[in-house]
């Protein structure tokens, strides 16, 4: 069967049925949706606005320099301007901050005179440079600031430079000048009879027998009476290479009470009121010497009286003879207590003696002294040391 050819013209023609059904549907479509193509956008979705030519107005601008938001959104319509709170916006999918603003763009409700504050505003700022170094200076070095100690200026009027004094030999004579050198004279505060055994100027600060000698400004200078040692003032004998070290320790202050100077007299008086006054210093300074000594009594009174209810058996003789003790030579008294302040104090001390604790008459011959060191002899009484400076 032959199949007729259809002739291609035929399909260029247009016929009405190809484009009457979408001109209809494009009418209905307008008469269905008849509001502004305008609305289609983000910002009248935003605001809700309905009225022409305000819509035109809805863009997003870029912030302002300095802003802390990328860019803003200004609304037309006084109501949704006013239910937005100060500061609103919102946050992009893109990161960037949008701010909501009213409809009078840039217009702030606080005055200036309010919101800006000039209270640290200043005058202009003037620039300063920084401190350079001298030339040729830096921390440590000199460098070509030592020409100026040898190179004399010449532009000054008043010059300085070192003289030769004309005092250069006399220096000594013009310093003893201001002090007169006075001759040596005997200590005062002790009795005449005692100065010649007078071994120190210093008394012991609790000696209230002796008042402290005034300061000598041309030997000591006037600081030093000022600033002295706490633990100054009390006397500390000066022992010899052989003296325990007991010796040079100071003494309790009740030895300077009156009960014990008494005690300290009795025994001086009784022991030897016929020895000189060195022979009575002496056993004076053994008795005190006992009262360094750990292995005595602590006090005056206890070291005189040691066992004194053993008959002829205790430490002195006079304590425990029977016999009554009577002051019959009120000068020799009146010596035995000067000498014993003078001996408590520090005024006297014999280094002829030392650190003796024992002496006897040499009328007698105790069994003890075969067993101590001898110091010496004064006058009718020998004088030892023991080896251990114990009691023996």
């Amino acid at each position: 069967m032959l199949r007729r050819k259809s002739s291609p013209r035929s399909k260029l023609r247009l016929l009405p049925e190809n484009w009457v059904s979408p001109v209809i549907f494009g009418l209905a479509g307008w008469l269905i949706f008849p509001s502004v193509a305008s609305h289609a956008d983000l910002a009248a979705m935003l605001a809700g606005l309905d009225r022409e030519g305000e819509n035109w107005r809805m863009v997003l601008t870029n912030s302002p320099a300095g802003s802390i938001h990328q860019a803003e959104l200004a609304f037309a319509d006084p109501a949704a301007t006013g239910s937005i709170s100060p500061g609103a916006g919102m946050v992009l999918p893109d990161g960037r901050k949008v701010a909501f603003t009213a409809k009078d763009k840039g217009r702030e409700d606080t005055p200036d005179e309010d919101r800006v504050n000039r209270g640290t505003k200043k005058g202009r700022v003037v620039a300063v440079e920084k401190m350079q170094p001298p030339k040729d200076f830096s921390a440590g070095s000199i460098l070509q600031r030592t020409k100026m100690l040898f190179t004399p200026s010449f532009d000054l009027k008043d010059r300085s430079a070192f003289v030769k004094p004309k005092i250069q030999g006399k220096e000594i004579e013009i310093a003893t000048s201001f002090y007169k050198k006075q001759p040596v004279a005997t200590d005062r505060g002790v009795p005449a009879m005692l100065a010649s055994l007078v071994t120190s100027n210093k008394a012991d600060i609790l000696a209230t027998a002796y008042g402290p000698a005034a300061p000598d400004y041309s030997r000591q200078s006037p600081f030093d009476s000022i600033l002295t040692e706490p633990d100054s003032g009390r006397f500390v004998p000066e022992i010899g290479p052989r003296d325990h070290a007991w010796a040079a320790s100071v003494l309790p202050p009740s030895v300077f009470s009156a009960g014990e100077q008494q005690c300290l007299a009795s025994g001086i008086y009784f022991e030897a009121r016929g020895e000189s006054v060195k022979g009575q210093a002496a056993v004076a300074q053994v008795i005190l010497n006992r009262v360094r000594n750990p292995a005595y009594p602590k006090t005056i009174c206890g070291v005189v009286y040691q066992n004194e209810d053993w008959r002829n058996r205790c430490q002195f003789s006079f304590a425990c003879d029977s016999i009554k003790d009577r002051v019959n030579s009120e000068y020799h008294w009146r010596m035995a207590r000067d000498v014993a302040m003078a001996v408590t104090s520090g005024k006297i001390w014999l280094p002829q003696v030392g650190s003796a604790t024992h002496y006897h008459a040499v009328y007698v011959r105790p069994k003890w002294a075969k067993t101590m060191e001898k110091v010496g002899r004064i006058g009718l009484h020998v004088f030892y040391r023991t080896y251990g400076g114990g009691w023996s």
